[in-house]
């Protein structure tokens, strides 16, 4: 049995679980919460690459994983050549879904969401400049986004006027220069698709890279993984409330430990 340990500083990372599940439904999956530094995105660069390295190395003690799957476009745009210094763990890291967009996009204008620390940066700029060269690309940081998308998956009701307000330089242009594919770079934000699509016009795709990680996942996964054996496991950087650990059970958690680090 292979062990893949994925982590994110929230309930966002669950979206690529999801999809590794799928991909991989004998492995024991192993989810890092670190809802102790929740959210990633508003954390200066040092500070988090400081505390992300520390946790991750007290929960590869803990989880003894084949794989590490960085679920967190924040994360991955930070920490992944340290992380990968750290350790002779494979790491897969998730890249924002900018190269099928454009191949997708009829009006060769596509949008990026995003939280502000992964929108500007030289990462994201790389990947628009090789693969969507030949596309307006119209970029959108948010921070709110993500509070919206925990609080869903924590049971609040999603506030439609606030949503459309953050969508409002998507949409808020003549329909020919609105943007018809939507790349959700956090791992957040698939968890307010419906109402996202709800949000924008009907004719607007919105695609994440959930499926291509699960895949490069099958890809790196070492061939002789043996694993730690025992069931899922989640495990938080801070106690978790009552509403925390009813989510994490509805994914499929139903044992969750708090992280000694």
């Amino acid at each position: 049995m292979s062990t893949i340990l994925a982590t994110d500083s929230g309930l966002g990372g669950l979206t690529i679980v999801a999809e590794i599940r799928r991909a991989l439904p004998d492995a024991r999956q192993i989810y890092l919460c670190d809802n102790a530094f929740f959210p990633y995105g508003t954390k200066p660069d040092a500070d988090l690459l400081a505390h992300f390295l520390k946790t991750m190395r007290a929960a590869i003690r803990r989880a003894g994983p084949d794989l590490i799957v960085t679920a967190c476009n924040t994360i991955s745009t930070i920490c992944l050549p340290e992380l990968r210094a750290a350790t002779s763990i494979p790491v897969v890291g998730v890249v924002p879904a900018v190269k099928p967009a454009a191949r997708m996009s009829r009006r060769k204008i596509i949008g990026v969401l995003a939280t502000p620390a992964t929108i500007d940066r030289p990462y994201t700029d790389d990947l628009i400049r090789r693969f969507a060269a030949d596309c307006r690309v119209v970029k959108l940081g948010s921070a709110e986004l993500v509070a919206m998308a925990e609080a869903k998956l924590l049971g609040q009701p999603v506030d439609m006027t606030k949503l459309r307000r953050i969508l409002a330089p998507f949409f808020d242009l003549p329909a020919a220069r609105q943007p018809d594919v939507i790349v959700l770079a956090c791992t957040h934000f698939p968890l307010l698709r419906a109402e996202l699509a709800a949000a924008g016009p009907a004719e607007v795709a919105w695609i994440d890279s959930g499926v291509a990680v699960a895949r490069r996942v099958l890809e790196v996964l070492p061939k002789d993984s043996k694993g730690t054996p025992g069931a899922d496991l989640a495990l938080t950087t801070a106690p978790a409330g009552d509403a925390l650990r009813r989510a994490l059970i509805q994914a499929g958690f139903d044992h969750i430990e708090t992280l000694d680090s």
